[in-house]
């Protein structure tokens, strides 16, 4: 009897959790210009093929999702960059990191990956080292924004930190990067929260630099009014994953808690600490606190302005967006506003896999996975594809057309128009378009722009040295907002 129970409770684990009776699939492609994804693919056709995650546990999103967050911060590669900091006119100090190719080749043209972490992320995040690492050994020229408040070493500066669709600091860190290298192409770069940033910086009116290519966005949340709603269900042990993320930023917020809560901000906004530290849920922390620094009346109206899916229509590069479905955070109903969005604007590409999880995306092997995932290798393998191969020698190129026909396209003959108005002034974060929610970040007292003044005009330095693949990590010991214990 026992015995039978036993068995039972395996095979519950191997297949209603791990999955492992499910097999590869191919990626599904949406997109309104048929020519456009065809030329694309040709230029990434690794992308056509099937991804392989790892046999044991890389079928479950969960465990995908947890691996990431967790267990791969025993092993990643230490890469060594030049950190620049700039001064914002709201006071703000926004630091980035820039890396330097390590295989530069005179062929190749001068890009630039622009990385915008996820969610309470940074330079020193597993996933972006190895995504900065396996981009430097391509050729690229890397900067990763480090979101304000995410780093112990960096004080704040400002009664602020980041916030999910606030795009101010990240177009500081392009303003300055184009400064530094003003031949340059960018890449937009975007992962979990900061695909939405990317996103929403692309189609913001907003005035860019010529030097903005294309964008690039995994595992985004495109709107956050529907995200935040289903992050509240226990189905999927969502709610669970609400609760991690309510306790990272609440723990970002106390660390720094001396200058945050200055006295002007609690009597003019209303902003209680016992209230910020009290709260349950992102929900919660956003309506007694986030909203209210970004000067909104409700939530609901602050979920409304940062989110992405409001300015697709105005994207007027090449942007590609990928998506699992078995992510526990983005779960497929979250799915349908890009792939509405990719069938109907033709600078977009979605890119739907089946598995992968929440920025796992971990393939080969059978219980130890390879050291480089799909995801990074993906990032890379698309941004090559955007620009033309930005010099290089391009194998795929030459592919019949046949090769690319295996693969599962969307498509659709329906364009909207992307003309906008003229952009706005730089930095202004009113959206006057009457097809567009208002931002109304500049109602706080000091008022957020993207104008700055560089705090370091040094010269970023020779290229780095070659990492190892896997170097231990530095392991640092928080002393307070503004110190670190090696």
């Amino acid at each position: 009897m026992y015995e039978l129970v036993l068995v039972a409770v395996v095979l519950c684990i191997l297949f209603k959790i791990l999955n492992v009776n499910n097999s590869p699939e191919k990626s599904i492609f949406y997109c309104s210009n048929q020519n456009f994804l065809d030329e694309f693919l040709k230029r990434a056709p690794e992308l056509t093929q099937p991804y392989v995650p790892t046999r044991f546990w890389g079928f479950s999103g969960h465990i995908q999702t947890i691996v990431q967050s967790v267990i791969s911060r025993l092993h990643c590669p230490l890469v060594n960059g030049h950190r620049i900091s700039m001064k914002l006119t709201d006071g703000a100090t926004v630091t980035y990191d820039l890396y330097h190719a390590i295989n530069q080749q005179k062929e190749m043209l001068d890009i630039t990956l622009a990385i915008c972490p996820g969610i309470g992320n940074n330079s020193e995040s597993v996933y972006i080292r190895r995504v900065v690492y396996h981009a430097q050994l391509n050729g690229y020229r890397v900067c990763v924004l480090n979101h304000i408040g995410t780093l112990a070493s960096v004080p704040v500066t400002s009664p602020r930190i980041f916030m999910y669709g606030n795009t101010a600091d990240y177009a500081a860190m392009i303003k300055d990067v184009v400064r530094r290298y003003p031949g340059t192409k960018l890449v937009c770069v975007g992962f979990s929260m900061g695909g939405n940033i990317v996103g929403k910086y692309l189609g913001e009116p907003r005035i860019k630099p010529v030097n903005v290519v294309a964008g690039v966005a995994v595992c985004a949340g495109y709107d956050m009014i529907g995200g935040m709603r289903m992050l509240m269900e226990w189905n999927g042990f969502r709610r669970m994953y609400m609760y991690a993320m309510t306790e990272n930023m609440k723990a970002i917020i106390r660390r720094c808690w001396r200058e945050l809560f200055t006295e002007q901000v609690k009597n003019k906004l209303g902003i209680s600490e016992r209230q910020v530290f009290n709260s349950g849920t992102l929900v919660e922390l956003d309506d007694v606190y986030t909203r209210r620094l970004a000067g909104f009346k409700s939530v609901t109206e602050f979920y409304i302005a940062n989110s992405s899916y409001h300015h697709f229509k105005n994207i007027k590069v090449p942007t590609v967006f990928i998506n699992a479905r078995d992510d526990p955070i983005i779960p497929p109903p979250l799915l349908e506003v890009i792939r509405d969005a990719a069938l109907k604007y033709e600078n977009i590409v979605f890119v739907e896999q089946k598995f992968g999880g929440h920025l796992g995306f971990y393939e080969g092997g059978f219980l130890r996975s390879n050291p480089l995932t799909w995801q990074d290798r993906m990032v890379v393998h698309i941004a090559d594809a955007l620009v033309e191969g930005g010099g290089k020698e391009k194998e795929g190129l030459e592919l019949e057309s046949e090769n690319v026909s295996n693969a599962t396209v969307h498509t659709s003959g329906v364009f909207d128009d992307t003309g906008t108005e003229s952009d706005e002034k730089e930095g202004e974060f009113v959206h006057r378009n009457s097809g567009g929610p208002n931002l109304r970040i500049e109602k706080f007292n000091i008022g957020m722009t993207s104008d700055y003044t560089s705090l370091d005009s040094s010269d970023p330095g020779s290229p780095t040295n070659l990492t190892p693949a896997n170097t231990p990590v530095l392991r640092r010991k928080v002393l307070g907002c503004g110190g670190v214990e090696e």
